[in-house]
């Protein structure tokens, strides 16, 4: 969950945003409004990332032999 970070950083903003989807995003994060929209931010962020991580798949070959890399024998 939300985790308040040690910078002092932030920036105060005001935005209009339909009460009902406010309120049931609140009640399903278990947070307050701001631990609720900044998780809201950070999945966002974070789906970003696996979209530029899905656009190099198939694009990157690995010559790598799983089995000898976690030390087991082959009998």
């Amino acid at each position: 969950m939300y985790k308040k970070p040690m910078i002092r950083d932030r920036q105060r903003v005001t935005v209009n945003l339909p009460k009902h989807l406010l309120h049931r995003a609140c009640s399903q994060s278990g947070g307050n409004i701001t631990e609720t929209i900044v998780h809201g931010l950070e999945l966002v962020e974070k789906q970003g990332a696996y979209e530029k991580i899905m656009a190099l798949r198939g694009k990157i070959h690995l010559d790598v032999d799983i089995d000898e890399s976690r030390g087991r024998n082959r009998s």
